[in-house]
């Protein structure tokens, strides 16, 4: 299966492995690459030193590509890229933000820069500062996604530039795949999917919630994590998105910030007035108490006090395979989708393009 994805990339199949915080870890990582796809390392959760003790163990596990991701915005961002660019890792893949010096800085040594954007203009801009690929998150997706749904927002952004495209939000098995190839896309990300399997470092407890739950059970808002949010539908996410955020909450957030980074809260303080204001510091305490539930329901599986990030595509998740038997089901749908669909389409003899059979 080849994609201009695959080809920049050098993968077998054009499925990758968002970097999603303590989630999308070495071992997930690993064996998503080692399947013939691309795993991609969150390091938003990451000190410099977890995030190059965390490559050198993803380099232990395969010799596939793999990428890492790098939320520009967030406390600590800067310093994982340039641990990311002394490791040379092959992909790189930027959210919230667009820096054209790190881009030069990854291309100087060989490697590739995808840039995460929901809009044509934000595209353009990425494109401009150097990217090689852009990534489209659509409304279906957990965690952090546009307003515009996937099958819109995606040939939408398509039509407007020339570089490999990838597409992610409600896909989740071959139907999926194919569905967004024919939006023009050139990869897509699978990371609700890919957070249901073996290796998945995701609790139990919250695996077996999501599999007890629909495409309707989830909730998206602005008031969990401050920005756009998709969120699994439990009593406690709802008492989190209905509290929002308040200036004391915001400021023992930055209490905690500063603990992260080991730094003196005023540097914590003035750094991000001086970066993006008052508002960029209440976004960065917001995202820090929602830090703490997810962390609780991901790795605790704590149902009554953490909140689980999800997307739609749980309603079509039914079983919790390995990464490897999942790819290959997924190719092999994929590959049953484009045997039978000649099948399916009927097309009228006036229409000019012949019947099914004729243009087999």
């Amino acid at each position: 299966m080849k994609t201009r994805i695959t080809e920049l990339f050098g993968i077998q199949y054009p499925i990758i492995l968002p970097g999603m915080s303590w989630i999308s870890v070495p071992d997930l990582v690993a064996a998503v690459s080692n399947a013939g796809g691309l795993g991609v390392l969150a390091t938003g959760p990451l000190s410099p030193e977890e995030t190059r003790t965390s490559i050198q163990k993803i380099r232990k596990q395969t010799d596939k590509p793999f990428g890492a991701g790098v939320t520009i915005l967030m406390p600590g961002a800067r310093e994982n890229a340039e641990i990311v660019i002394e490791e040379k890792v092959p992909v790189v893949i930027f959210s919230l933000g667009k820096d054209k010096k790190l881009f030069q800085r990854i291309h100087d040594y060989g490697g590739k820069v995808v840039s995460t954007v929901t809009t044509t203009k934000h595209a353009h801009a990425a494109i401009e500062a150097g990217a090689d690929a852009l990534s489209v998150i659509g409304y279906e997706a957990a965690g952090h996604g546009s307003l515009v749904s996937t099958l819109v927002l995606t040939p939408s952004i398509v039509d407007e530039v020339n570089v490999p495209v990838i597409a992610g939000g409600g896909i989740g098995d071959g139907r999926g795949l194919i569905a967004a190839l024919a939006l023009g896309v050139d990869a897509v990300y699978m990371g609700t999917r890919l957070s249901m399997t073996k290796e998945s470092p995701v609790h139990v407890n919250s695996k077996n919630l999501t599999l007890q739950h629909g495409m309707e059970d989830t909730l998206y808002s602005n008031r969990f994590d401050g920005l756009c949010c998709r969120v699994l539908k439990t009593p406690q996410a709802e008492k989190s998105i209905r509290r929002g955020m308040s200036f004391p909450r915001a400021f023992l957030a930055s209490l905690k910030i500063s603990q992260k980074l080991k730094m003196p809260w005023i540097k914590v303080f003035i750094g991000s007035l001086l970066r993006g204001g008052p508002g960029l510091l209440m976004k960065l305490a917001h995202f820090v108490i929602a830090v703490e539930a997810i962390e609780k329901m991901t790795l605790d599986g704590d149902i009554e006090k953490g909140v689980q990030l999800t997307g739609q595509v749980q309603g079509i998740i039914h079983d919790v395979p390995t990464v490897s038997e999942l790819i290959e089901r997924i190719v092999k749908e994929a590959d049953e989708i484009c045997r039978i669909i000649p099948e399916k389409v009927f097309l009228s003899p006036n229409s000019g393009l012949g019947t099914s059979q004729e243009r087999l």
